[in-house]
């Protein structure tokens, strides 16, 4: 098949370089008149190469073009009397009449002898970067809403209550520990805590302490020199150094072993850390702010968090409300979750029915505001366009909350399995919810993972 670029004296290699190219390319005389185009540009203009050559460049109505075009008594297009034209925003019109905007970038072709042959133009299509945006903008006005706190979403009394806490939080620079359910916010909360912190311009670090194995923990958190242990090839940098003038996040800080909160205290006291097989200390001016959806105060009867290291982290608590004990704020939340997921799919849905309001209102919601994003989620694959109907929700909903499987440690390698798999199939393969369902921790499950050689399949999510 003959290549639609067919200038005179060039060979096939070079058709091959420019028919491979994704930038549509032109080729004009000193007139406008097209002589010679690549696939990209067919696949652009939706015109054949056979519709192009030979026609003036006009046929693509150009808008930086028009009232310049080459043929008009005494005009001169930009290229041929610049030289040049460079990263150019433009608009075309399609052969089907639809427009396409691109980025120009052009240059005039000469001889040896500096006479002028023509010109050569590539387009780049900014649909797909454009169309990204526009979701941007319009996610970045959704946050922007009266009714939203750094993307925390609410209006009632406990949420009005918990956006003072953190404005008058953030101007402190003393250690935060919020608390609360999975899924109520805390990730949100403590980025806005190190938003609106004088800290603000420095690094906002976070670290799930449950994600980390006891023996990948310190040096995670510490960073490690070289030849500490099997394995450590270079020096380190640990998360407390590199959150060195800002913030730094520890989540499910009720998870860390013993010996790391023993560190994690020594930090506190003394402002410096040591990287693991090293004992020079480093100083670090760091914020920290913890949280937890552990009840702390048992994890300390049960020997299990240090009291001492209880009161260095939480000389400013704040509690995060479960949805359920702020019901008015999920017609709120549901009409936010179906705005921004209507951006991200392009479907045409526009709110929730009646009855299927009322469902999410009944129901308990042990998940909190995740869940509900995720409800919503599920609904926009079953609702084809307008209202989501109480059939668009997921079958649970009607049940009320999902209750654990069992209470109690199962007792043989196989009846564990069959556990793991039950919960890992009714959590969507979210670990802490499956951690939830089974009554253990994020990290005791995923040793049951490993030991099942469950932990591959399994995909991640809190």
């Amino acid at each position: 098949m003959k290549s639609p670029l067919h200038l005179p004296h060039l060979d096939d290699y070079w058709a091959t370089v420019l028919n491979t190219m994704t930038d549509g390319l032109m080729i004009v005389d000193p007139r406008g008149t097209i002589l010679a185009v690549n696939r990209a540009m067919e696949t652009l203009t939706g015109y054949a190469a056979a519709e192009l050559v030979g026609q003036p460049c006009s046929i693509l109505d150009c808008d930086a073009c028009r009232g310049l075009r080459p043929q008009s008594p005494g005009r001169q297009c930009n290229l041929f009397r610049l030289g040049q034209v460079n990263r150019i925003r433009c608009t075309l019109r399609r052969k089907d009449g639809t427009p396409l905007i691109f980025l120009k970038n052009a240059a005039v072709l000469k001889d040896a002898g500096g006479r002028v042959l023509g010109g050569v133009e590539t387009l780049t299509d900014l649909t797909e970067i454009l169309s990204r945006e526009e979701v941007i903008c319009r996610l970045r006005r959704e946050l922007a809403r009266e009714d939203s706190f750094h993307g925390l979403v609410g209006r009632s009394p406990q949420m009005l209550q918990l956006f003072r806490l953190l404005q008058n939080a953030a101007a402190s620079d003393a250690p935060v520990l919020l608390t609360g359910e999975s899924g109520t916010g805390k990730e949100l909360a403590a980025a806005a805590l190190h938003r609106l912190s004088p800290r603000a311009r420095g690094p906002f670090i976070r670290v799930n302490s449950a994600a980390l194995t006891e023996s990948l923990l310190e040096s995670e958190l510490f960073g490690h020199v070289r030849g500490a242990f099997t394995g450590a090839d270079r020096t380190r940098v640990g998360r407390f150094e590199a959150a060195h003038g800002g913030s730094i996040f520890l989540d499910e800080i009720g998870d860390l072993p013993l010996t790391t909160q023993a560190k994690l205290l020594r930090v506190l006291q003394e402002k410096t850390i040591e990287r693991v097989g090293d004992h020079q200390p480093i100083a670090v001016d760091v914020r920290i702010i913890t949280a937890t959806n552990q009840d702390l105060a048992r994890l300390m009867a049960l020997g299990r968090f240090r009291e001492d290291l209880y009161y260095r982290i939480g000389v400013i608590p704040i509690p995060l409300p479960p949805l359920r004990e702020r019901r008015e704020d999920i017609p709120l939340l549901a009409e936010t979750f179906i705005r921004r997921a209507a951006l991200k799919s392009g479907k045409d849905i526009t709110g929730l029915s009646k009855a299927a309001l009322d469902k999410l209102l009944a129901y308990e919601w042990p998940g909190n505001v995740r869940e509900l994003m995720n409800v919503i989620d599920y609904a926009f694959v079953l609702c084809p366009g307008g209202l989501i109907e109480p059939e668009h929700l997921p079958p649970h909903l009607g049940s009320g909350p999902v209750p654990p499987l069992r209470p109690a440690v199962p007792r043989t390698r196989e009846e564990r399995r069959e556990l793991l798999l039950q919960a890992l199939l009714r959590a969507g393969g979210k670990k802490a919810e499956a951690a939830r369902l089974l009554g253990v921790s994020r990290v005791t499950l995923w040793k049951w993972l490993k030991e099942q050689d469950l932990a591959a399949g399994v995909r991640g999510g809190s």
